[in-house]
């Protein structure tokens, strides 16, 4: 939590001193401008096949059909999105919906709140230095691991699994949280034995999972997604105040999205692959294929954006469990289903 007091406190500073000088070079609104597509810039935590039902609405034209003009920026880690959503770099910020939780906690008034939920699993997997066909949880005690960022979630969602089995974290294995997002894989792939830093395990989204297996440097052994059972684990969220004034583009940009959602549901992994592989040209179609099949076999997309308090409920559970919260945010606080409602379909 100590980096997100750190974040808290610039934030603070950024948000006073843009409200003293308001006007003075910020992009501002043109009000009642009804007929003109509607420019909207959204921050992702980060660029993965994991959310390939937002990818479908982009690449099918569904958000342009809903008036909406989107400027999609990666930010590299919740944190970062987070702190593009509050400081107006991003209209809307999609990440995990923990980070909307510490900024709350930490006394921001303009607080983000979510409004629809995309993934409902994680989208994380155990990759292992040599093939293990017998797998269980109980391999990692004495090991050493590459995790994710402590209090993010797929740090979280590691760390609630190894609870799950009865492993301590903190005492049964070493959990390197060192290593920026991202690069975990090529710190993998690169170690030799007997390095320092040298891992038997990391833990991978898809691209990277599947490609230390192309490079016969790596093997999938267990889904986190599977093994951690349904976890709300990316949502998307806008400021209060933003919600507030442009509801019918948070409704318009939440149409988009089911419209997505809906594609996905209804077709193959091969048609919807083609379909991302223009977000994804570094990665050749049959391993798209193959990371949609993945995921879409484990029920990872929901087929709809309602954001239920029991999901809520699980992820406040999940960041207590990991000691990263302290009391419990209402749920009617920090989620508005008011959108995600009328854009589902029946």
């Amino acid at each position: 939590m100590k980096k997100w007091k750190l974040l808290s406190i610039l934030l603070t500073m950024v948000l006073l001193i843009s409200t003293l000088i308001s006007g003075c070079g910020k992009k501002t609104e043109s009000p009642k401008t009804t007929n003109k597509t509607n420019k909207v810039t959204l921050n992702e935590v980060a660029h993965s096949i994991f959310y390939a039902p937002m990818y479908v609405a982009i690449e099918e034209g569904y958000f342009a059909d809903e008036g909406i003009d989107l400027e999609l920026v990666t930010g590299y880690g919740a944190d970062k999105t987070m702190t593009a959503l509050l400081t107006g770099e991003a209209d809307i910020g999609f990440m995990g919906s923990e980070a909307s939780i510490y900024t709350y906690l930490q006394g921001a008034e303009d607080y983000a709140v979510n409004f629809a939920q995309l993934t409902q699993r994680a989208g994380n997997f155990l990759v292992a230095r040599a093939p293990i066909d017998d797998f269980n949880w109980n391999m990692l005690k004495g090991s050493y691991v590459l995790g994710g960022r402590k209090g993010g979630m797929p740090q979280m969602v590691f760390e609630y699994i190894l609870k799950m089995n009865q492993i301590d974290p903190d005492t049964d294995l070493t959990i390197d949280t060192s290593i920026d997002f991202g690069s975990t894989a090529a710190a993998f792939s690169g170690a030799k034995e007997g390095d320092a830093g040298y891992a038997d395990f990391t833990v991978e989204f898809e691209p990277h999972a599947t490609s230390l297996e192309t490079q016969g440097k790596g093997y999938i052994v267990a889904s986190l997604g599977v093994d951690s059972g349904y976890v709300p684990y990316t949502a998307f969220s806008a400021k209060k105040s933003y919600i507030e004034k442009h509801p019918d583009t948070i409704l318009a940009f939440t149409k988009a999205l089911q419209k997505g959602m809906d594609y996905v549901g209804t077709h193959t992994s091969d048609e919807i692959a083609a379909v991302i592989q223009p977000q994804f040209p570094e990665t050749e179609l049959s391993t798209i294929t193959t990371i949609v099949e993945r995921y879409k076999s484990q029920d990872t997309w929901k087929d709809n954006l309602v954001f239920s308090e029991d999901s809520f409920m699980l992820l406040q559970n999940i960041l207590m469990e990991a000691g990263e919260l302290e009391k419990y945010v209402p749920y009617e606080t920090l989620v508005d289903n008011t959108f995600s409602n009328k854009a589902k379909t029946n």
